[in-house]
């Protein structure tokens, strides 16, 4: 029994997934306060969540919230998904980006953000009427909300999922092992 329960020690150190939390989760504080900074200053390159809140339009599209902010040689993107499969581009300071997803999936664009700390207008333009649209939205992203990447909902799926395959395989192993131990008693009690 020893050696299964080294096994799945094994398999959960090299997989990098334990299921018991053995920290807790990071959170990145930014300095928000100061006009200069952006909100970004203490924050390294790397990938952070974000909370984001959208104002315009009609009120029945969304966007994911939190969302992915990347900073890469101190500049800031933000992944925006919207709840439609239906914008084409968004325009961010007169430069036009178009939708990244793929057919029938929600759209998603990635969008640089100068600063953190000041309301983003953009133009997203929708399929949705009949004809094209382009409509007026306002992002505010919240900087003393950045945290960790692995706070994102899509990230948690994720671990889900890899601590699903872990366990499967794990009780794979341990079934195995369970049933040779069976075939060695049952043989040694015949003799």
């Amino acid at each position: 029994m020893k050696k299964i329960y080294a096994i799945l020690l094994a398999i959960f150190l090299l997989t990098g997934v334990c299921p018991i939390p053995l920290y807790a989760a990071e959170t990145v504080t930014a300095s928000a306060n100061t006009e200069d900074d952006a909100g970004i200053s203490d924050l390294t390159d790397g990938e952070y969540a974000i909370d984001v809140t959208m104002t315009g339009g009609s009120g029945k599209a969304t966007i994911q919230s939190p969302t992915l902010l990347t900073l890469n040689d101190g500049i800031a993107y933000a992944s925006i998904t919207w709840s439609s499969s239906n914008y084409d581009y968004m325009i961010v300071d007169g430069q036009k980006y178009l939708n990244e997803s793929e057919e029938d999936a929600n759209s998603h664009f990635t969008i640089p953000i100068a600063d953190l700390t000041q309301d983003v207008p953009v133009i997203a333009d929708t399929l949705a009427m009949g004809t094209p649209h382009e409509v007026q939205y306002v992002l505010t992203f919240d900087p003393a909300s950045i945290a960790s990447k692995s706070t994102l909902p899509q990230e948690g799926a994720k671990r889900v999922l890899i601590m699903a395959a872990v366990i499967i395989i794990g009780g794979g192993i341990l079934n195995h092992f369970v049933n040779e131990r069976r075939k060695q008693d049952y043989t040694g009690k015949r003799r």
